[in-house]
């Protein structure tokens, strides 16, 4: 029995750690952003961590923040136009989930550049939020809010230029949040966000964070703006000190003093109206926080009222205390409705007994997240735009082809509907001054029609990969794809493209990359390319034959263009090539020739070394010819004593001569 107690008193102590863990607090990351170091700010002592290695842009002091519920930080970062149109912060390490993205806005201290920017901002490549002019003159216009599901372990934040002044980031917040939280019914999910268009607390005078409310951490500290009037002139605020129940429910998490005020209509004007402007032929989701704490009303049937949205009743005979069960109990009713003009009205009308009332208000548009990028697409370009050293003016930041109103500068995408993604058809970059290389990453960009690179300095060899690239045709057929402008090639424009089987005509299906600095041969992988019909390579140093599948399809209409490299041979235009060899010939050849040549310096080495010691002996002869020439003639006396007095030995001895 004894065993048994610890065995139970052990798996409720685990389960009752298992759920200590659970609820710990939910992952939070909060950037000051151009920040150096880690930063406490009061009264709530929250932790902003140092802006770090997370971007580009220029770091800057603040001017005083333009609106008191900003959190007192001293720098912002701001992106100046010639780091390019688009600014990401990207952010790692995110475990999968739910999470409320906020973001504040600020002034640069520089006395040149107080006038307010207006930019467009985006989160995982979809564009949520525009600033408005005046922004810095409305508190709940400092900052943006939006409910995002993040998947791959990356939040990206991105900031797009307009043309009126450069975006400025005075904070970043990253807070996760329950992943049920303000579900809506059907079109919720991954596949939308929301962006708060306002969050109201009514009957209360000050502006509040849930952390104000001591409210639960899984509620992702949302602020609610106060309001103690609907601007009618008869309604009128109401609180209680009572305790409300169920307020902190999950997954919303609502902060319990969010229900202790009100504001309730009157006998002047019996119903409660709320109106504000939004974005015409949006989806709105629309949260109404009540709780009856009206101390006059006790039962079921004395407060009952109509919704309505536009005129139309939402919600026919709320009854607070029949929906939620009691008094002083929290009651949520959501609804969401799509808003084809520039107002959307709240009325609240009251049926039976007692006037309306209401505690809080949200509301959320509801945003349809893009569709990305191809991911090995999206890769290839980043490998490019290294390769290349393509400047900032760019601005390829983010997501090639998302937002739609900001894709990268030179990138022409096209979408995929069978696959609800977007890829790269065409790629634009001439004249822009590049001297970079061309990797053989580029193959990843499988739906490239069109390439053009002419008019740069971009020098090595051209990638034999680039004859990869032969998936055109499949992925097009089902797709309905307009037809480019013709580009003229007169200044030279690489045309390498590959249609496989489609109608490929002047103005399609083409590869520039003349006028460059390409050396190397031309890869025999482009003859792979049988639909190709325009290349130009003219104006580079490219060198070797032409692969003879490129010279046949001459014949076939092909419109080549290889002038102006004087290496190159093999096709009519071009010189005569000498007998084709063999890559192992050519080795061959090239190692004969290196031992000749060295045989040869040796051997004259050699040669150079005996002449030098035979200069050498001749002047050391020279020096010495006198004593040489004593000697030799000394030599030649005794030689003729020594022949003389044998003469004479002879001649004695044989008698006297006949002619003596």
């Amino acid at each position: 029995m004894q065993g048994a107690s610890v065995l139970v008193w052990l798996l409720g102590f685990s389960l009752a750690l298992t759920t200590v863990l659970a609820k710990q607090g939910p992952w939070v990351m909060r950037i000051s952003c151009g920040a150096r170091v880690n930063v406490r700010t009061a009264p709530t002592n929250t932790l902003w961590y140092k802006d770090f290695a997370y971007t580009g842009g220029i770091p800057a002091n603040v001017t005083q923040a333009p609106s008191y519920i900003s959190p007192p930080l001293k720098t912002l970062r701001y992106f100046p136009l010639s780091e390019g149109p688009n600014n990401c912060y990207n952010i790692r390490r995110v475990p999968k989930g739910h999470y409320a993205v906020r973001l504040f806005f600020g002034l640069d201290a520089n006395p040149n550049l107080q006038d307010e920017p207006l930019f467009d901002i985006s989160i995982e490549g979809t564009q949520f939020y525009s600033l408005k002019s005046g922004w810095t003159n409305h508190d709940d216009q400092v900052f943006t809010e939006a409910r995002v599901f993040l998947e791959d372990g990356i939040a990206s934040i991105c900031f797009h230029s307009t043309g009126h002044g450069d975006p400025a980031i005075l904070s970043i917040e990253i807070l996760q949040v329950d992943d049920r939280a303000y579900y809506f019914g059907p079109g919720w999910g991954q596949g939308t966000m929301l962006r708060t268009a306002t969050r109201l607390s009514c009957g209360n005078g000050k502006p509040k964070f849930d952390v104000d409310y001591s409210g639960d951490h899984w509620g992702g500290d949302r602020f609610w703006s106060p309001i103690t009037t609907f601007g009618q002139g008869s309604d009128q605020p109401r609180s209680t000190e009572s305790g409300i129940k169920h307020p902190t429910n999950a997954p919303n998490f609502y902060p319990e003093a969010l229900y202790e005020t009100a504001i309730v209509s009157t006998d002047v004007q019996p119903d409660l109206e709320y109106q504000m402007d939004v974005d015409p032929n949006r989806n709105y989701s629309i949260w109404l926080h009540f709780a009856e704490i009206d101390a006059t009303v006790t039962g079921v049937g004395q407060r009952v009222f109509d919704i309505l949205i536009n005129g139309d009743v939402l919600f026919p005979e709320v009854d607070i205390i029949k929906l939620s069960g009691g008094r002083y109990t929290a009651l949520v009713l959501n609804t969401t409705v799509m808003v084809n003009g520039r107002t959307l009205m709240i009325t609240l009308h009251p049926k039976e007994g007692h006037h309306a009332i209401i505690n809080a208000i949200e509301i959320f548009e509801v945003v349809v997240a893009e569709s990305k990028t191809l991911v090995q697409e999206v890769r290839a370009l980043q490998t490019l735009k290294s390769a290349l050293g393509l400047p900032l003016r760019f601005g390829w930041n983010g997501d090639p082809c998302v937002p739609q109103q900001h894709p990268w500068t030179g990138a022409d995408c096209h979408f995929d509907r069978n696959g609800s993604r977007w890829f790269i058809d065409g790629l634009g970059l001439d004249n822009q001054g590049l001297s970079g290389f061309l990797p053989n990453g580029i193959s990843a960009l499988q739906h490239l029609q069109s390439i053009n690179l002419s008019g740069n300095s971009i020098h090595g060899v051209i990638p034999s990969s680039i004859g990869q690239i032969t998936s055109l045709e499949v992925l097009l057929q089902n797709q309905i794809h307009a037809v480019r402008p013709e580009i003229e090639p007169s200044s030279g424009r690489l045309a390498l493209v590959s249609c496989l089987g489609l109608d490929c005509h002047s103005n399609v299906c083409k590869k520039d990359l003349s006028y460059n600095l390409f050396n190397g041969s031309i890869p025999d992988s482009l003859g792979q390319l049988t639909s190709l019909k325009r290349l130009n390579l003219n104006g580079n140093s490219l060198s070797g034959q032409v692969p003879a599948a490129l010279g046949g399809r001459l014949l076939h209409g092909a419109s080549f263009n290889f002038t102006d490299n004087a290496g190159l041979c093999g096709i009519p235009g071009l010189r005569t090539c000498g007998p084709h060899l063999s890559a192992g010939a050519k080795v061959g050849i090239a190692f004969g020739a290196c031992v000749i040549f060295l045989l040869l310096v040796v051997c004259s080495m050699c040669w150079w070394k005996r002449r030098q010691n035979i200069l050498r002996a001749q002047q050391i002869i020279a020096r010495g010819a006198p004593y040489a020439k004593a000697r030799t003639q000394l030599s030649h006396d005794i030689q003729m004593s020594r022949h003389y007095n044998g003469h004479a030995r002879t001649a004695a001895e044989n008698g006297p001569s006949l002619l003596s």
